[in-house]
């Protein structure tokens, strides 16, 4: 069923209108608050994913053919996510009344430090949740506004990095000018900074490279690209079954030009809870990944009710 949510109905509603394959990019304000965020139109299109000369899990280079979608302009900030996280915060950012059903959205734990690690929130973004609080957000948002958000699958990511090139960045090979697109470790004193600040690719998303690496819905599986044998690999997404690892893209402040590629892939790992007191381990925190956050995806092809439901309340799988 979930393989469905990713290919349904064309016309979609934004804010009381239809909007077809070919919309614009909107702003998505989130009711009964005055918060907002800017989501960018991506056309339908195939292209080449992987990399012929990467590392071998960006192997083989192969056709990729996508639905339009809208993707977040800039990474979810902690202006976004914190309303989210604790009920109090709702509250102030909220006129009126706050919905009924945003009471029944499960909120993360608490977390036993300081998750911005000291990294400032205002316009920063949001860091160090694991997947499953990624999609729990996503519900948030849902309740708040009606419309359907989720996480990018990993070819949905790379061919809105990549924003019609086949250069090794979005903006071409040379990695002088990855200081003009991205927070990395050359530049960024190691820790993140607010978003949009640096050039946008061709389709108007900010800080693709670097910053803070983004969650995908995706399995990891090394050799995913391999195991496709058809000519085109429509909409492709592994659909995640265990714990570990997922699938993370982009890069972060602290890594070295070569793992910010618009190709180049990153495993999560149980070391990233490894700071964590709790017996389970929390399925909300990753207290080592400071350097991982969120990119919003809004297919234009709607799933149902029931498909939707099916995304966002699929129970944790317990960390041991």
């Amino acid at each position: 069923m979930l393989k469905r949510i990713f290919a349904l109905a064309l016309i979609i509603t934004v804010h009381g209108q239809n909007f077809a394959q070919d919309s614009k990019s909107y702003t998505q304000s989130i009711n009964g608050t005055k918060l907002s965020f800017d989501m960018q139109a991506i056309p339908a299109g195939t292209f080449k994913m992987g990399s012929k000369n990467g590392k071998p899990d960006e192997q083989p280079l192969h056709e990729v053919k996508l639905d339009a979608f809208w993707m977040g302009k800039h990474e979810v900030t902690w202006d976004i996510f914190e309303p989210f996280l604790y009920r109090d915060y709702e509250k102030q950012a909220s006129i009126g009344a706050i919905p009924a059903e945003v009471d029944a959205v499960t909120r993360p734990t608490k977390p036993y430090l300081d998750m911005t690690f000291g990294m400032g929130k205002e316009h920063q973004p949001a860091v160090a949740m694991t997947q499953y609080n990624a999609i729990q957000f996503c519900k948030w948002l849902y309740v708040r506004t009606g419309v359907f958000y989720r996480l990018p699958t990993e070819a949905e990511w790379e061919y809105a990095c990549r924003a019609g090139t086949t250069t090794d960045y979005s903006f071409g090979n040379d990695q002088a000018n990855l200081k003009d697109y991205a927070w990395y470790k050359a530049n960024s004193d190691n820790k993140t900074h607010p978003v949009g600040q640096k050039k946008a690719n061709a389709w108007g998303l900010f800080d693709m490279h670097g910053n803070v690496s983004e969650w995908t819905y995706d399995q990891y599986i090394a050799d995913f690209y391999a195991r496709d044998q058809a000519k085109v690999a429509v909409n492709p997404v592994a659909i995640p079954n265990q714990l570990y690892p997922n699938a993370v893209r982009g890069g972060s402040y602290d890594e070295t030009p070569e793992n910010l590629t618009s190709a180049v892939r990153l495993a999560s790992d149980p070391s990233w809870k490894q700071l964590d007191p709790q017996i389970p381990k929390s399925n909300w925190w990753f207290p080592e990944a400071p350097f991982v956050g969120i990119r919003l995806v809004r297919p234009a092809k709607t799933p149902s009710k029931a498909e939707i439901d099916a995304y966002y309340n699929k129970q944790p799988i317990k960390d041991l």
